[in-house]
């Protein structure tokens, strides 16, 4: 944030950034060395690092700021084949462009056209080492050093007049103008320059960080008589305890417990449950300890409490008219302010002794206290005629503001009593709507549930004429079989003929079985299906679990690959009595399979 038209302190930002001006007395502030490496500010944005700037003051190596009244003076400067000469030193500082990260390179214009790149060279040359030089014909050109703070060095010159030799041409001489210059050369280097300072913060911090990183844990020791021996001993001690019952645990879980070893573990849990009584005495001291340091807590709350009261006498015998009238408006205020103050903290302290107070009854109501009558809470005389005043000063207190609260309480209640009507009627219509919604659902399933038992009574009606419908065809051939036999009496046959009857009888109803479930069935279309039957049977009786459709398709593909799986599955739903579809598996693992069935209906006799 410096100035760039103040001379003084461009003195000082030259003499930070490592050069003395010519003519001005004093050692260097800051070196080169430090001036060189560190963060760039930006490295937070690339890395997500704070860097560490070695110029905070609280680091140490910055010494304090060189006196202001230096005026800046630069001098002629003499080189084999020019002279610089320089500017104006009431003149402010020539203006430079922002400086680029990591910048090395510098713009040079203003050059004598006579200038030669060996010139430049010996001029610039003072700065530092000159990695590489490019002129242009138009007067000017970049120059490439070889750190960073040679170009601060370089950017001092500017404004110089420049003159070759002792010529007075117009050619000869020129104003040179030195500002920074962005190059890609230069980035780059920049770039890989704060991503090794980032890896080494990183590798810094990771160090710090395992450095303050706790220690792990100690191993648990695997289990042997020895170490259970020497367990046993370190569980009877009370100071190695802890680190024993944690080494008993981890071997129970790891099932170190067997037949063998089982007394000894069973010593070692009986210790441990011997440490149980240890800890209760340790307890009963610790209430101990506990109540003695609530009762003294409570007598000193008592004796500020008795100050206090003495305190408020004070200023109330002060406000009486004995004496009050001889205070000035000023104390007055003052007395009156002090009492208030009093007032409050002893209302405060007796709230607080009187809360102790009601725990510590309802301590004894817990214990059965109404049992043991020497144990009733003794309070001091004092402390309740303390506690009474305390009270009648704020019943008379509290009685004022109750009047004023309720007055601004039925003010409230007209304001608000449209708002909380409004409120009500938002959430009666928010319930209404949401039981609407519900209604609706509700409909549309019991919607849904009609067509379902409309469905359910047509396809019973079906059946129902179906059945009807055999019974019918069952008595039509009951007779004629009655009839057929009465002819076979009357006409003297014999009972091959009865029997050939009955063959008969039987293969027509047989027939009219069949012709019913081939209506059910619809029937097999040609003789493709009917192979198709015949493999899937053979294939699917070889596999009493089952298949799937899809390993089934595979089998049939390899017969006939023009065969898709979609016509395989309608051919097993039109026969539901030679193949049935189950379902196997739970949750992802379920799984349809087809089974063949039709030797279950098949009943020996």
């Amino acid at each position: 944030n410096m100035s760039v038209t103040d001379p003084t302190a461009w003195a000082t930002a030259m003499n930070n950034l490592g050069m003395v001006p010519v003519g001005l007395a004093g050692q260097q502030l800051v070196t080169d060395s430090i001036c060189v490496p560190g963060f760039d500010p930006s490295l937070s944005m690339m890395t997500g690092i704070t860097p560490i700037n070695p110029m905070i003051p609280g680091m140490g190596l910055v010494p304090p700021p060189p006196p202001t009244d230096v005026p800046v003076v630069k001098e002629i400067i003499h080189c084999k084949s020019c002279t610089l000469f320089p500017p104006n030193p009431n003149l402010p500082p020539p203006s430079t462009r922002e400086r680029p990260p990591g910048c090395k390179t510098v713009f040079v214009g203003g050059l004598p056209e006579n200038a030669t790149e060996e010139i430049i060279q010996e001029v610039f040359e003072q700065c530092g080492d000159i990695t590489a030089i490019r002129k242009s014909k138009k007067n000017f050109c970049h120059i490439r050093f070889a750190e960073e703070f040679m170009v601060d060095k370089a950017i001092y010159l500017s404004g110089y007049r420049m003159r070759l030799g002792s010529s007075t041409d117009k050619k000869d001489s020129g104003r040179l103008h030195v500002d920074f210059a962005q190059a890609r050369d230069d980035f780059y280097e920049w770039e890989c320059k704060q991503r090794m300072l980032a890896r080494e913060e990183r590798h810094r911090r990771k160090m710090e960080e395992d450095r303050l990183r706790p220690p792990s844990p100690p191993a648990i020791m695997h289990y042997s008589e020895h170490e259970a021996t020497l367990l046993a001993e370190k569980l009877k001690d009370d100071s190695k305890f802890s680190e024993a019952i944690t080494v008993l645990l981890t071997w129970i879980e790891r099932g170190e417990v067997n037949r063998r070893s089982a007394n000894q573990f069973y010593s070692m849990v009986q210790s441990a449950n011997s440490h149980v009584r240890r800890l209760m005495n340790e307890r009963a001291t610790h209430e101990q300890e506990m109540e003695q340091a609530k009762e003294s807590f409570k007598n000193a709350l008592t004796g500020i409490l008795t100050q206090f009261e003495q305190i408020v006498a004070v200023f109330n015998a002060s406000t009486r008219q004995k004496a009050w009238d001889h205070f000035s408006k000023a104390q007055r205020k003052n007395i009156d302010i002090w009492r208030k103050h009093s007032e409050e903290l002893r209302n405060a302290h007796s709230e607080q002794l009187m809360g102790i107070r009601r725990e510590e009854e309802m301590e004894m109501s817990d214990d059965d206290s109404g049992d043991n009558p020497s144990k009733k809470l003794r309070v001091d005389e004092s402390a309740l005629t303390a506690q009474a005043y305390a009270l009648k000063e704020e019943n008379d207190s509290l009685r004022w503001q109750l009047d004023a609260y309720r007055n601004e309480v039925e003010l409230l209640k007209q304001e608000k009593g449209q708002l909380f009507r409004t409120e009500e009627s938002l959430t009666k219509d928010q319930q209404m709507k949401f039981l609407q919604q519900t209604m609706q659902g509700m409909q549309q399933q019991l919607l849904s549930i009609q067509e379902e038992l409309n469905n359910k009574k047509s396809e019973l009606e079906q059946a129902k004429e179906e059945q009807t419908h055999t019974q019918a065809r069952l008595k039509v051939l009951q007779e004629q079989l009655k009839s057929a036999k009465e002819l076979a009496e009357i006409n003297g046959h014999d009972e091959s003929q009865a029997n050939e009857i009955n063959l008969l009888t039987v293969a027509l109803v047989n027939q009219e079985r069949e012709k019913n479930s081939e209506k059910r069935s619809q029937g097999l279309k040609s003789e493709k299906e009917a192979l198709l039957i015949g493999i899937i049977s053979t294939f699917l009786h070889v596999h009493p679990f089952g298949a799937n459709i899809e390993y089934l398709w595979s089998y049939m593909q390899q017969l006939d690959s023009r065969i898709s799986a979609n016509e395989i599955e309608m051919l097993l739903m039109r026969l539901p009595r030679m193949f049935k579809q189950e379902f196997t598996g739970v949750g992802a693992t379920l799984e349809k399979r087809w089974k063949f069935c039709a030797f279950e209906g098949i009943k020996t006799t």
